[in-house]
C-alpha cells in the first residue's frame, strides 16, 4: 500500500493535470478519497481568487490564506477584518504605510496590463524583512467565450546592510482558463496552470525602493510566464489541430509520405 507521501505526490500531480476552472471541486473530491491528506492539500494547492467587498470603502478586494484570520478576511483598504475581529493580525505601522503604497502601485499595473479584474497585496513581518503575496484576478464571460486569470506571487524580503540592500525571492503561480461556446465547434475548454521561482539581490533607495524592485521582478515574471503559456497550451493545441485538419486530400498526403520516405533512403545509400 502506497505510503501518505506517496499518496500526497500523485494527489498533487493529478491536481496539476485537471482543469484549473474545477479545483474547488476535484479537491473536494481528493479529500474526500484521503481525508488523512486534508491539511497537506489544502496548503499546496493553489485555488482561484474570491472576491469581496470592502464595506468602510466600497472597493473589492481579493480573499485568500495571506488575509484570513480564522474566518475572517483583512481588507487591503481599510485594514479592518470582516467579520470584525479586536485582535486580528495586522502589519506594523511601517509596513502597513508600505502596504498601502503597494495596493496604489499594483492597481495601477492591473489597469495598465488587464484594464479590468481586481488587484490585492498584503504583507506581513518576519525577524529580518518582511513577505508579501500580490494578487490579480480577472473574469471574463460573453455570449460566446468565458475565461478566468489568477496570478499569486508570493515574495519574502531579507533586509540586509542597514535596509541598503536586500535579497528577494518570489514564488508566481498563474491559472488560466478559457471556454469557447459556437454553434459551428461545439464547446471547447482550454486551461492549466505554472509556478515559477526567482531570486534577486538588490539596492534599495530613493530611486529603487521595495515597490519598484518587487515590481519588476513581477512585471518580467508575469510575462514570462503569460509567454510559456502560450507556447503550451495555445501553440501546442494549434498543432493539433492544424495537424487533424487539413486542406490537403489523403492522395496527396500519401504522395508526400512516399516522396519523403524516397528522398531519406537515398541519402542514407550516399551516406554508406
Amino acid at each position: 500500500m502506497a505510503s501518505e507521501d506517496q499518496q500526497l505526490d500523485c494527489a498533487l500531480d493529478l491536481m496539476r493535470r485537471l482543469p484549473p476552472q474545477d479545483i474547488e471541486k476535484n479537491l473536494s473530491d481528493l479529500i474526500d478519497l484521503a481525508p488523512a491528506l486534508c491539511e497537506d492539500l489544502l496548503s499546496s494547492v493553489d485555488q482561484p481568487l474570491k472576491i469581496a467587498r470592502d464595506k468602510t470603502t466600497g472597493k473589492d478586494y481579493l480573499l485568500c490564506d495571506y488575509n484570513r484570520d480564522g474566518d475572517s478576511y483583512r481588507s487591503p483598504w481599510s485594514n479592518k477584518y470582516d467579520p470584525p475581529l479586536s485582535d486580528g493580525a495586522v502589519p506594523s505601522d511601517r509596513l502597513r504605510r508600505l502596504e498601502v503604497e503597494a495596493n496604489q502601485a499594483f492597481d495601477t499595473y492591473r489597469e495598465l496590463y488587464f484594464e479590468s479584474g481586481v488587484c490585492s497585496v498584503y504583507l506581513w513581518d518576519l525577524d529580518h524583512g518582511f513577505a508579501g503575496v500580490v494578487l490579480i484576478k480577472k473574469a471574463g464571460d460573453t455570449e460566446r467565450t468565458k475565461g478566468c486569470w489568477d496570478s499569486i506571487h508570493v515574495v519574502e524580503v531579507q533586509e540586509k546592510a542597514q535596509g541598503r540592500n536586500a535579497h528577494y525571492k518570489l514564488t508566481s503561480t498563474v491559472m488560466l482558463w478559457l471556454q469557447t461556446i459556437k454553434a459551428a465547434s461545439g464547446t471547447m475548454n482550454l486551461g492549466g496552470s505554472l509556478t515559477r521561482q526567482a531570486e534577486i539581490d538588490h539596492a534599495v533607495n530613493d530611486s529603487n525602493p521595495h515597490i519598484a524592485n518587487i515590481g519588476r521582478m513581477i512585471e518580467d515574471m508575469e510575462n514570462k510566464i503569460r509567454q510559456t503559456l502560450n507556447e503550451i497550451y495555445f501553440g501546442k493545441t494549434s498543432d493539433i489541430v492544424n495537424d487533424l485538419r487539413s486542406i490537403n486530400d489523403l492522395k496527396h498526403k500519401d504522395q508526400q509520405r512516399l516522396l519523403a520516405t524516397e528522398l531519406q533512403q537515398r541519402m542514407n545509400r550516399g551516406g554508406n
